[in-house]
């Protein structure tokens, strides 16, 4: 990830503004039938086919700093606060702004497109700091679409049999609990896989797997099997198996100097039960998880 110079703050900002205008099928992109919303903390995609109609995402549940893997989980977290700046009349794309504690912003542009929901984010440090914001986790909530929720078992972890990752080298979902199941952490359970260019000690202090991931790429699969939910960012800190039945796909900014700016970019896939469709989506816009 790239530190930006003034001039590319300045078209960052236009670029933002542009996606934040722009009115459905102006970019030539499919129609879609997910529309977003965001109240209270939670990003909500409706979509009128799916199991349980809607998935709700924490968005965003924490910002951490580094060296969080042993360390007592309050003092990971930076404070912030979210504001929702607009949405379309559509309700497929809206703008959220975060401000940290420590003065850095990370506004973000979010759209529903055909059978995706993008994230644009860029994070700025104006102050004269240097900003221990190293990370962040959008806590995805998958119980209802995958028929374990509150209302249809009383097992928090039946969705793990829903859940996957690529954990082995090759383009098989791993389904939960993957071989070589981390048990113990100073906070128990859950599991948690670090990537290569992620210092381990980075990670949540939850049980961290042995291995890394062979993509960066965590997803469930719906009640009915018809269709597959899956999470990826780049750059990413970290993926997550979490403990309120939710999955995690966490961003990284990997801190920020004074003046500097970042940029991120995110997917949330909901499309028919597919994987090579999946993971030709997914390559098509992460071509650095597979360089």
């Amino acid at each position: 990830m790239n530190g930006l110079n003034k001039p590319s703050i300045l078209a960052a900002a236009l670029f933002f503004l542009g996606l934040s205008l722009a009115g459905p099928g102006k970019s030539g992109q499919k129609a879609s039938l997910i529309t977003l919303a965001w109240q209270d903390n939670f990003l909500t995609i409706h979509h009128p086919s799916i199991p349980g109609g809607k998935i709700e995402t924490w968005y965003l549940e924490a910002y951490c700093r580094p060296e969080s893997t042993n360390r007592v989980w309050n003092k990971t977290l930076i404070g912030h606060k979210t504001k929702l700046i607009d949405i379309s009349d559509d309700k497929t794309q809206l703008r959220l702004r975060c401000t940290l504690e420590d003065g850095v912003t990370v506004d973000h542009v979010i759209r529903a497109i055909a059978n995706v929901v993008s994230f644009e984010l860029i994070a700025t440090n104006k102050t004269s700091e240097v900003s221990q914001a190293h990370w962040a986790q959008p806590c995805t909530r998958v119980g209802p679409f995958t028929g374990t929720g509150p209302s249809e078992t009383e097992n928090k972890y039946a969705y793990l049999a829903k859940s996957f990752i690529f954990q082995d080298s090759d383009d098989k979902p791993d389904f939960m609990p993957t071989s070589d199941w981390s048990l113990k952490a100073r906070y128990t359970p859950g599991q948690v896989w670090c990537p290569n260019h992620v210092p381990r000690a980075d990670v949540n202090p939850r049980p961290l797997h042995p291995k890394p991931p062979h993509l960066g790429l965590i997803g469930c699969v719906s009640k009915d099997d018809k269709w597959i939910l899956a999470l990826a960012w780049e750059p990413y800190q970290e993926l997550f198996q979490g403990v309120i039945r939710c999955l995690h796909s966490d961003f990284r900014i990997g801190g920020l100097a004074p003046g500097e700016s970042k940029r991120i970019r995110g997917r949330i896939y909901l499309m028919p039960n597919d994987f090579p469709s999946l993971l030709a989506s997914y390559r098509r816009d992460f071509p650095e998880h597979t360089r």
